[in-house]
């Protein structure tokens, strides 16, 4: 029996340690100042009762699918107000931070009918390819593997470009240098075909690495003009937004924060670790919206059309734990996902859930 949404019309319609810093362990006092939200604009619970959602991937008819990290599940939360499981994942191997991780659709859904998720198993971090008919999940393809895998720092968000390509955020998995070696495929953003060959114009012929130098990046989003940004969690003192440029190197484990250090691109934001822990990331309404998971509240960022940041307004800081994931909506809303089930949050009634914020 499918989990109820508490209001079924929020839904679219027609259309160990320093390294486990990464996803926190608690919120720590903030130095930012909180703003209110929008007047008339508080968020609407659309979904809830899950269990650690992941990634939530969006249908050309207005519904959503929803990936629940440790069980390996994937629900399709339906026009009619349930969620209902429409398959597991076989092969997810759920660890610490590791599991089923990000899901994308593919631009091509109404003809393919094809989708994408991110998943640990017990050899590696890898991507799939499964067919979604409306009613089950295929059997999934792999596409892309041998992702270092662990139980910190797993990456895992995945999303196609404007370009049409598929892009994978992936971590070190706690082993720093793999950052910066180009052999590996951790601690990078990853760009791929969505058959898993690579694009002829990657930074590097016949690599799927698109950027180096990565701690764990958790959030990719592209702004109007098809700038792509991302969201990294730092380990001790700095986490980040980072501008996404082919080939660049974003310094882990050289540098955290900003170095001004040739050879490296600092980030455009940084926060301390207490305040973000970063996750999530989307755009909507002219900003970027970045779910914090230890600052447990949710950033807005306004984007001018130069690309250059407003400053970073912190909103309902504390009111519903951990967020994990950010999703902007053809209509103009944000969806937020509350990870207080991940085992280091406080789970409150009706967690997890999925919130719907109109700007």
């Amino acid at each position: 029996m499918g989990r109820r949404l508490f209001s079924a019309t929020a839904l679219l319609v027609a259309v160990t340690c320093a390294a486990c810093q990464s996803e926190g362990t608690s919120a720590q006092p903030s130095t930012s100042t909180a703003v209110a939200a929008p007047a008339g604009s508080e968020p609407t619970v659309i979904a809830a009762d899950l269990d650690v959602p992941w990634g939530i991937a969006l249908l050309p008819d207005g519904t959503a699918l929803i990936a629940e990290r440790d069980s390996g599940a994937i629900r399709h939360l339906q026009a009619n107000g349930d969620t209902t499981v429409i398959g597991e994942v076989p092969g997810v191997a759920a660890r610490g931070e590791s599991g089923l991780l990000g899901l994308a659709v593919s631009p091509a859904y109404a003809t393919d009918q094809m989708i994408y998720a991110y998943l640990t198993t017990d050899d590696d971090n890898r991507v799939v390819a499964l067919r979604f008919d409306g009613r089950s999940l295929g059997e999934p393809a792999p596409i892309l593997t041998g992702i270092p895998a662990g139980s910190i720092h797993d990456g895992g968000r995945i999303a196609f470009g404007p370009d049409g390509k598929l892009y994978v955020a992936t971590g070190e998995a706690g082993d720093r240098p793999r950052a910066q070696d180009p052999s590996s495929l951790g601690g990078k953003i990853l760009r791929i075909n969505p058959d898993g060959s690579i694009p002829a114009d990657n930074p590097t012929p016949g690599s799927p690495v698109w950027s180096v130098g990565h701690r764990n990046v958790q959030g990719l989003a592209w702004d109007d003009a098809d700038r792509l940004w991302a969201t990294e969690f730092g380990a001790n003192t700095w986490d980040e937004v980072n501008l996404i440029e082919p080939g660049g190197n974003y310094g882990w484990p050289e540098v955290e924060g900003r170095s001004g250090e040739a050879g490296f691109v600092d980030p455009v934001v940084q926060w301390s670790t207490g305040e973000a822990s970063p996750s999530g990331l989307a755009f909507q309404d002219g900003a970027l919206w970045v779910a914090a998971l230890r600052g447990e509240r949710l950033w807005r960022i306004p984007v001018a059309g130069d690309g250059a940041l407003g400053e970073p307004q912190s909103l309902f800081d504390g009111e519903y734990g951990r967020l994990r994931t950010v999703v902007a909506t053809p209509d103009g809303a944000v969806w937020f996902s509350t990870s207080n089930r991940d085992g280091r949050g406080d789970p409150g009634e009706g967690d997890d859930r999925i919130l719907m914020l109109r700007p």
